[in-house]
């Protein structure tokens, strides 16, 4: 999808046919989202919803008002530095602190290393007072690597985490950030 001019924000959707031997691979009943040429890359349920947001790009597994999860992506752009530095981990700890929503239990906070990123995340639980009061999760991810920062949220009902759970393993998993892509009918990425 190309963005128009900012002070129209609109999204057109572009559909292109794959050359037969491309290099995009994902799991089955996953296809792979990518931002900005391959600023940012992970694996989504193939049949969920997309809405792109004027500063993310939001994902349900149906589509609104019907949506029971929804896993959301933003990410900037750094200036050339190093970023091995920055505190990842403290900078999480403190926008789960601020979170409004009361948390009533708080995890561990996950480290995964990758050659090319940092990735920290986080869970919490919270009573969900929206309707009926009801137990949910959020699970918060900042993601530094190739000059690229990312902000990943996802929430679901506490009941159906069974089956939402493995969702953001793979999201997790198939994390990538800064590996551009030159040719999307290709998928060959290569680092800017």
């Amino acid at each position: 999808m190309a963005k128009r001019k900012k002070d129209n924000l609109k999204w057109i959707k572009e559909t292109l046919e794959l050359k037969p031997d491309h290099h995009w691979e994902s799991p089955p009943e996953y296809k792979i989202f990518v931002a900005g040429r391959g600023a940012v890359r992970f694996n989504v349920p193939h049949d969920w919803h997309f809405e792109p947001k004027e500063n993310s790009f939001r994902f349900c597994d149906r589509k609104p008002p019907d949506d029971d999860c929804g896993l959301e992506v933003s990410y900037n752009h750094l200036p050339q530095r190093d970023w091995s530095l920055f505190p990842l981990k403290r900078t999480l700890k403190q926008i789960i602190a601020d979170d409004t929503r009361n948390p009533f239990e708080v995890g561990e906070v996950i480290t995964v290393k990758r050659q090319t990123a940092r990735i920290v995340w986080i869970e919490m639980q919270f009573i969900d007072t929206q309707e009926e009061p009801r137990e949910a999760f959020s699970r918060t991810c900042i993601a530094i690597g190739s000059n690229i920062q990312c902000l990943i949220t996802y929430e679901f009902w506490a009941d159906q985490a069974e089956q939402l759970t493995p969702v953001w393993d793979e999201v997790i998993r198939s994390l990538t950030l800064g590996l551009y892509i030159r040719d999307p009918r290709s998928g060959l990425a290569f680092p800017d």
